[in-house]
């Protein structure tokens, strides 16, 4: 065999790298990292950092000890950190952001090959291994003035305990609002998604049809009654939008139809969350849980086997 046979693949290539990608995606977070330390203080930032330097060190330690190739510096480890900051409030300490992460890179991503073949979102899983393990201590949220302020309910917890009224839609959107860091600005999210919808990153029928599930099913349900929910809040209050925009991984699936089918399924589950469970908010749940049920959602997802015919009656080969 020649050295040329001898070569590894892919061989076909696009203008796109992981590196670039993932770039990318670090760069449309900027505005909303910028967002959380106007609204919480330098201490965002220290999180931030943290969260970001933990990630890309785990991941470079892990490789180099396993003797992979060194992946550490495409971004990927640094998109996932500053997603798992941007998940917890202000308040949390850092060594939970350092657990966090380290369980994110070397549990959830790496142990299942690395970049593309983890089962589930590194970042989301990591924000669930705070939920369960140590839940008193990301649930301190504190108003978007400072971080010295007593801890204050989010706006869907308020919702829930049917507090409503204390903010205003505006200061949702603007991000006036207790909350996680990266989730209270809703227009410095969007700014970024629409970096991203320009660059060609996201998929705009899958996040909106995550969006428009999570919004009909908590108008329908959600309230004391039927259709008497509030869906405004529910688009503004949490952090659907940093979910859909940055998070619904929908890599698993390459047709349109398996896309639409995944993202439904993670909205009806993350509403049904915020409606029915003692958690306000579902992204988290959602999300994960949709990338856990792939395998039976692909079975939903009728395949084109080529160099074969299907009788449209009968639906087998001929």
């Amino acid at each position: 065999m020649t050295e040329e046979h001898g070569r590894k693949g892919p061989f076909l290539r696009g203008e796109n790298s992981t590196r670039r990608i993932m770039g990318d995606v670090a760069l449309a977070l900027m505005p909303a990292f910028a967002g959380s330390i106007y609204f919480f203080g330098l201490r965002s930032l220290l999180l931030v950092v943290t969260s970001v330097i933990t990630c890309v060190l785990s991941e470079f330690v892990w490789e180099w000890l396993t003797g992979k190739q060194i992946t550490a510096f495409d971004f990927s480890a640094v998109v996932t950190g500053i997603l798992i900051a941007f998940q917890v409030p202000v308040t949390t300490p850092v060594i939970l952001i350092i657990i966090s992460g380290i369980f994110a890179i070397i549990v959830v991503k790496q142990l299942f090959g690395g970049i593309g073949s983890n089962f589930m979102n590194p970042a989301l899983a990591g924000r669930l291994l705070l939920m369960v393990v140590w839940p008193g201590k990301i649930i301190q949220y504190v108003p978007a003035a400072g971080n010295d302020a007593v801890s204050s309910a989010t706006v869907l917890a308020a919702m829930k305990a049917g507090e409503q009224g204390q903010y205003s839609w505006l200061d949702m959107f603007l991000g006036s609002v207790p909350g996680a860091l990266g989730e209270t600005s809703k227009l410095l999210l969007l700014v970024g998604a629409g970096y991203l919808c320009y660059r060609g990153l996201i998929n705009v029928k899958a996040s909106l049809a995550y969006i428009l599930t999570v919004l009909a099913v908590t108008f329908v349900l959600g309230g004391g009654r039927l259709f008497s929910g509030d869906p405004v809040t529910n688009l503004l209050g949490g952090s659907l939008i940093l979910g859909a925009c940055y998070m619904l991984t929908d890599y698993s699936f390459i047709s349109a139809r398996g896309r639409l089918i995944y993202s439904i399924a993670a909205g009806v589950i993350t509403a049904l969350v915020r409606i029915y469970s003692n958690y306000p908010e579902g992204v988290c749940f959602g999300i994960l849980a949709a990338n856990c049920m792939v395998g039976l959602l692909s079975r939903f997802e009728q395949k084109h086997v080529y160099g074969t015919k299907y009788d449209k009656d009968q639906k087998t080969a001929m």
